[in-house]
Order: C-alpha cells, then sequence, then structure tokens
C-alpha cells in the first residue's frame, strides 16, 4: 500500500495483483505472508524492497517493480495446499508458507542484502541481487528466520534468530557469522527457561559486542558477544518480544499484546563492566529540550513516559544515604543549579510557598536521576503566599556540565541539550530568552532576599523596642526605630502581599511586584523561545519600577538605619540587654 501525506490518500501498488482469497498458495505466482518485509535502502531512502518468496525492487514509490532474486524458499509445493505446512490455512491469502519472513540491507555496503525464509534458509547477495548464495547454517531445519542482524561495526558479521515453535520445538536459536555466512556457531548459553524460543537479535550501537535478544518469554542480554546471556527484564511484563530497535540510545521493546516499551538511554548497560569507581556518572545521551512528559510514579505492569529533562546514570560503590552526594549542573563551568541527597533540615512550605526540592539517590550501585532542565529554585518570603511558580526557568540548548561529588571524589561528564525539532527557532531567540529569564529571575531574587532581610531588621527594631521601653533616654531612638518600621512597612508593601494566605485571596488583596514578575518568568519560559514584544515592554515597566524600590531600600538602608545605629551607639547600651 502507497499513502501520500498531502492527500491523505492511499493506493496498492502490489507487484502482482491476484486473488489470493480462497485460492491454494500453489497457484500463486508469487507467495507472500502476512509480514512480508518491505524496507528502503539505507544508502538511498527511495529505493524499496519487499519480498514474498522471491525479492522485488523498486525505484519509483512502487509503480514498477524488478525481481531481484530467484525463489529464496524451499518451494515444497506438497505444504503449499490448503491446509498444508505448519500453518492453518484460513484461505484468507496470508498463510502462506516457502515465503521470505527478513530481508535487510547492509548498512555498511550498498547491495549487500541478507534474506531468511519462514522455511529455514538464509541467503545473501553481494551484487544488489544478481547473484545470491545459500548461507544457510550446516544441517539446519525448518523453521522461521525470524530477524537478521548486521553488525553496526563488522559487515562481514550478523546474527541470525531462528525459531521452530511452530514444529513444536521451543528451545532457543541464536547463530553468528563473522564471514558473511561460510561459517556459523550457535550463541545461547544463559537463555534458559521454559518457552524462551527467541524472536530477535540487535547489537548496541556504542559497545561491540553487547547484544540484546527478545524472546517468547521477555529480554536478554549479553555483555560478550553471546557467548553468555543473562535476563534483563526490570519491569517489562512477561511478553513475547516480536522486535527490537535502538534509536537515540534507547532501547525500544515491540511486545505481542502489550504495546511498545522503551528503556530510556541503555548508557548504563554499555558501561555495566567498566572498572569500577566509588562514583561514577556516565555520559547521559544528547537530549531534546521537549517539556511535558511524565511526572506519575510508576504503576507495577504499566508503562510511564519519560520525564522532561535530561537522564542520566551513576554508579556508587556504597551506600550513600548517611553521607554527602551532590549533583552541580554547570553553565561555561559555573553552577546553575545544586541538587542533594539530603532533605534540607530547615524546609517549609505553606499555600503558595517553595515545592519541596528534588533529591538525588544514593543507593549502592546504579542510581537513575533526571534534572528536569530547571535552573536554581528561587528563595521565598517566609510564609508569605505568592502566585506563581518558585521553580528556576529551563535552560536552553547547549552543552552543560554535571558534576557529582560524593563527600571528597568527583566524578563529571556532560550533556548537550538539544532544541525541540519541531519548534522554528534560531538560535539568537533562545539566547534572547534566556537573557530576559535572567534578568527576571534576578530581580525576583533581589526582591525577595531584600524583603527577607528588611524583615529580619524591622524583628530586631521591634524587640529594642519592647527591651528599651522603659529607658528614658532611649526615647528619640524608640521614636526614630517606629518611623523606621513604618517606612520598611510601606516599602514592603509594594512589593509583596502579606495578606494573600490561600488562593482565593488573591482576589480580595491585590498581587504586587514579585508576583507581576513572576508572571512573567512563566509567560517567557515557553518551549517557543521568541520572546514578544509585549513581554520586552513588561520587563522594561516592572524593571524601572523595582529600579525605584531598590533606591528606596538603599536609601532606608544607608541614611535610616545607619542614623539608627549611630544613636545606638551614643547612648553606649550595652549588647545585651535583659527585659526585667
Amino acid at each position: 500500500e502507497k499513502w501520500v501525506q498531502a492527500s491523505r490518500e492511499g493506493k496498492a501498488i502490489k507487484e502482482y495483483p491476484e486473488l489470493a482469497l480462497g485460492n491454494a498458495p500453489k497457484d500463486f505466482k508469487f507467495r507472500f505472508n502476512w509480514n512480508a518485509p518491505i524496507i528502503s535502502s539505507p544508502h538511498d531512502r527511495s529505493t524499496i524492497y519487499h519480498a514474498g518468496n522471491v525479492v522485488f525492487k523498486s525505484i519509483d514509490s512502487g509503480n514498477s517493480w524488478d525481481i531481484v532474486s530467484p525463489d529464496l524458499t524451499r518451494n515444497d509445493k506438497s505444504k503449499q495446499g490448503p491446509g498444508a505446512g505448519p500453518y492453518t490455512n484460513e484461505a484468507a491469502g496470508g498463510e502462506n508458507y516457502n515465503t521470505i519472513m527478513y530481508l535487510v540491507e547492509s548498512p555498511h555496503e550498498k547491495g549487500v542484502l541478507w534474506a531468511g525464509s519462514d522455511d529455514g534458509l538464509i541467503h545473501i547477495t553481494k551484487d544488489g541481487g544478481q547473484n545470491w548464495n545459500n548461507v544457510t547454517p550446516p544441517n539446519l531445519q525448518e523453521g522461521i528466520v525470524n530477524s537478521i542482524e548486521v553488525s553496526p561495526y563488522d559487515p562481514a558479521t550478523a546474527y541470525v534468530a531462528f525459531m521452530r515453535y511452530k514444529s513444536m520445538d521451543l528451545n532457543p536459536y541464536i547463530f553468528k557469522t563473522s564471514d558473511y555466512g561460510t561459517t556459523w556457531s550457535k550463541i545461547t548459553k544463559g537463555i534458559t527457561g521454559e518457552h524462551t524460543f527467541v524472536r530477535v537479535v540487535r547489537e548496541d550501537k556504542k559497545r561491540k559486542g553487547l547484544l540484546y535478544a527478545g524472546t517468547e518469554t521477555g529480554l536478554f542480554i549479553s555483555l560478550d558477544d553471546g557467548q553468555n546471556w543473562q535476563p534483563f527484564q526490570l519491569n517489562l511484563p512477561v511478553v513475547p518480544i516480536n522486535d527490537l530497535m535502538i534509536q537515540d540510545n534507547d532501547l525500544v521493546v515491540a511486545t505481542a499484546g502489550r504495546s511498545f516499551w522503551i528503556l530510556d538511554d541503555v548508557a548504563a548497560i554499555q558501561n555495566i563492566d567498566t572498572p569500577k569507581q566509588a562514583v561514577k556518572i556516565f555520559k547521559p545521551k544528547d537530549t531534546y529540550r521537549i517539556f511535558g512528559g511524565s511526572t506519575d510514579k510508576p504503576v507495577p505492569g504499566l508503562g510511564q513516559n519519560p520525564k522532561s529533562g535530561v537522564t542520566f546514570d551513576y554508579y556508587l560503590d556504597k551506600n550513600a544515604d548517611s553521607l554527602d552526594l551532590k549533583l552541580e549542573v554547570l553553565l561555561n563551568g559555573k553552577p546553575i543549579r545544586t541538587i542533594t541527597n539530603k532533605k534540607p533540615k530547615d524546609f517549609k512550605s505553606w499555600p503558595g510557598g517553595p515545592s519541596k526540592p528534588q533529591v538525588l539517590p544514593s543507593k549502592k550501585g546504579y542510581n537513575r536521576f533526571t534534572w528536569n532542565f530547571r535552573k536554581e529554585s528561587l528563595p521565598a518570603v517566609d510564609k508569605v503566599f505568592v502566585y506563581g511558580s518558585y521553580a528556576g526557568a529551563r535552560v536552553g540548548p547547549g552543552t552543560y556540565g554535571l558534576r557529582l561529588t560524593l563527600d571528597s571524589l568527583t566524578s563529571e561528564t556532560q550533556v548537550t541539550v538539544l532544541p525541540n525539532p519541531k519548534v522554528d527557532a534560531s538560535m539568537d531567540e533562545y539566547v534572547e530568552q534566556q537573557s530576559v529569564l535572567d534578568q527576571i529571575e534576578g530581580a525576583i531574587k533581589n526582591i525577595h532576599e531584600s524583603v527577607t532581610a528588611m524583615r529580619s531588621a524591622k524583628s530586631q527594631l521591634k524587640g529594642y523596642a519592647k527591651l528599651l521601653k522603659e529607658n528614658e533616654k532611649a526615647q528619640d531612638l524608640l521614636k526614630h526605630g517606629k518611623a523606621l518600621i513604618a517606612r520598611i512597612d510601606t516599602w514592603e508593601q509594594n512589593l509583596i502581599q502579606p495578606n494573600q494566605k490561600t488562593f482565593q485571596d488573591v482576589i480580595n488583596f491585590n498581587n504586587q511586584l514579585n508576583a507581576e514578575f513572576m508572571e512573567l518568568k512563566s509567560y517567557v519560559d515557553a518551549a517557543e523561545p521568541k520572546v514578544t514584544q509585549g513581554a520586552k515592554d513588561r520587563l522594561n515597566d516592572l524593571m524601572a519600577q523595582w529600579r525605584t524600590f531598590e533606591k528606596e531600600r538603599d536609601a532606608i538602608v544607608d541614611t535610616e538605619m545607619q542614623a539608627y545605629n549611630q544613636m545606638f551607639k551614643e547612648l553606649e547600651l550595652p549588647a545585651i540587654i535583659i527585659d526585667e
């Protein structure tokens, strides 16, 4: 079937359209199974191959086809009648025997194709189909050649998954060749258990000799090129695995009946037998700047969408829960986010307050964590409700350092954050977005830290007012202090809204400058980075307001507080005053 995206229409492009329904396979010109392979050439994506009992090639989108092989099956006519062969013939047209089950062109060499049949034959051509050689392992019985994996590292090496379950043989069969099929070795040691016949084998694209096998009952891996296998099920259901592929260093698993499963970033497996260090962080795959993703807790038996952010693995040679483990995210060598394995002892929150900080897992062995693209969280003003998020803004595309420190031991790596390929934006726009976000976050941080400092000053002023209320010499000091408190209150109430306690209070008590900045942060911190003119205008207005209050803060500190401190000093009051 050919499908045209522009018109959203399809049409049949079968090589030789003949009615299959109700007819015997032995009478067909060509025999196809339900899963007849169709591939495009890795060397020319406009070249298409399709296989029935022979291999077809098209260079005009299926309008015409060339036969580029002889019959590559056993072509046993006695098994091509109604109900014959190892299949139950439903007479629907696809239950045909003596067909090609798998076809692949070498990614290394154009015109080198491997074909495997459902009756146990393997053929190879090195000249685009002009000449084919039967390279079936000696004495191989009839069965299904279900997958052929050409090694990403060596054009002469291939792995074949072979199944005989239709003949009631449920044993695993994997064959490897390193000489284009001239010789083969069976590599299944360690694949044990009932019904563990193998459906597919793939080799890792980054680590030679790391193999993945999909069986009838789950996933197996080999670290030594198939000499030994071990189960690697994790939370994957016990389910037949029909196919495997590696995309962006993720292992994608196609199952029979339980959907697609993806093991996100197999870096930990690729490095599983590297020399162990006390602390080791593994380089994560390049990560697309895609927001959203899963935040739900895993549910047994169900999959979970990837989290938004950079997911990476690290190894600890001991349980470090009682030790200090710290992750620093670096931009140009400077930390922009720090996460530890400890819950902050003094952390507290309230309605409209900060969220719990992320905590690093620190168990012995392999750990996994996702940095959510965000910079450091913003400081809060104690017990003050703010309509907005304290979460740091998300970073732009670029290269970031990841530094993991366990007490005095450090391991470092880097990750590249890539732009979302579906977002039409330039790097200049990402840079401008980050610049604007930095200005906004800097203002919020400055406001909240200033208010906290001023509140501390007010608390001290009120404390001295209480302690010195009976001291006649201090009355002028107390008047000055009272006026100073009033001036701080007026200043503060333009920056925060202490009367808000819940979301409903936003209606009754107006948001102040900090909430306006937070709203602008949320507005600008979008997947599409181009900062609107309205956002720029709003930032200019808010910054002008903040500069006014910043000057007032400096005047309070440099003039009023300085005068208060001078008066306090002249009274020669003791440092410790006991309220009797």
